[in-house]
């Protein structure tokens, strides 16, 4: 088989990381793909730049402001360079424009996997309600607040503590009103509006990363229970699970959405309920967990896009322990300088 070059964005390992380092992970281990990873960088100082034996060259991306063009003509420019096969952005911001230019990377012989337009917006935080309601699963009380002016009577509806969501990114968990006001505020300088309020539900936080062919099938399901969080609210550690109603219900999510790509859902288990929280339409930072019991959903993902070979297996073992690290790294300053000066390195 011929060399796939594989652009994957999300390699900013941090203390938030991003999932790319753990799909990059996931392709270099499929023995019978013959991956080239170029990592897509948004700052000079991603640690998955300096990561040589999983990403084999980064290079330097526009954030996908405005229309995107300056994005497009940046991925056309890699394909020109280096060839460019396949594309898996991991970041919420990223995917409007991946999904708006799909048919024109196609058109140049840059393959993408992704739901369309309309099914991004049918998992938004503001459509929950109606697609919780559609595919069987309950949702915490969820009030979408679209000015300022509604915060206060959204507040006294839930009832305190409440979570306070951006659009895009981020969760708080505020025990005051004033507290509340002041994330609405930071959430909506920094991602604009809606912000989304929503019951505190108790019990264990579940996950479950799937990915879907676009025609109502998975193509594999792990479940997770997190175990530990950082001050951030990532997991740190976890164990897979298998928990039938949240599993029951992301295979109705595929079918009734026939949902093309990865994606997530965030629950919580209260006894014999479940819990939607939200849906994510890529991987999530810890998908190398899928990977290493046995579902290896990012090559998966790439097969199904090149019309290549799919595994069938989709049984994984509960029990499996998922721990995240820390590790430090001391290189020189070359790589550094090369995309700074650059925009990519090697």
């Amino acid at each position: 088989m011929s060399k796939i070059r594989v652009g994957v964005s999300g390699i900013n390992a941090v203390d938030n990381p991003g999932p790319g380092i753990g799909v990059a992970r996931s392709l270099k281990e499929d023995r019978d793909l013959d991956v080239q990873i170029i990592g897509l960088a948004y700052d000079a100082l991603e640690p998955g730049i300096y990561l040589d034996w999983v990403v084999d060259r980064s290079v330097m991306m526009p954030y996908p402001s405005g229309g995107g063009e300056g994005l497009l003509a940046r991925l056309l420019d890699v394909q020109r360079s280096h060839g460019l096969d396949y594309v898996i952005p991991n970041l919420d911001s990223e995917l409007p424009f991946y999904i708006k230019y799909a048919d024109q990377l196609r058109a140049h012989g840059i393959e993408t996997c992704l739901p369309s337009l309309a099914q991004f917006r049918l998992r938004g935080k503001d459509k929950l309600p109606a697609l919780a309601a559609e595919i069987g699963i309950q949702l915490p009380q969820t009030i979408v607040v679209t000015a300022p002016s509604m915060l206060s009577d959204a507040i006294d509806r839930i009832g305190l503590p409440v979570m306070v969501k951006g659009c895009f990114y981020k969760a708080f968990r505020c025990y005051t009103k004033p507290e509340a006001a002041a994330r609405f505020h930071e959430l909506v300088a920094e991602w604009g509006y809606p912000v989304i309020l929503q019951q505190v539900v108790a019990g264990d936080e579940l996950n479950v990363v799937g990915l879907g062919d676009g025609e109502g099938n998975s193509l594999g399901l792990v479940g997770i229970k997190k175990m530990s969080i950082t001050a951030l609210g990532k997991m740190w550690t976890g164990v897979t699970v298998k928990n039938a109603p949240m599993l029951a219900a992301a295979e109705r999510f595929v079918r009734q959405s026939q949902w093309r790509g990865p994606f997530e859902l965030e629950c919580m288990a209260s006894g014999d309920e479940v819990f939607l929280i939200e849906i994510n339409p890529r991987f999530p930072a810890w998908v190398y967990l899928a990977t290493g019991v046995g579902l290896n959903l990012p090559a998966r993902l790439v097969r199904r896009g090149l019309s290549l070979p799919v595994e069938s297996n989709r049984d994984y073992a509960a029990g499996k322990l998922f721990v995240r690290y820390s590790y430090d790294l001391v290189t020189d300053m070359t790589a550094f300088q090369n995309m700074l000066a650059r925009g990519e390195n090697p």
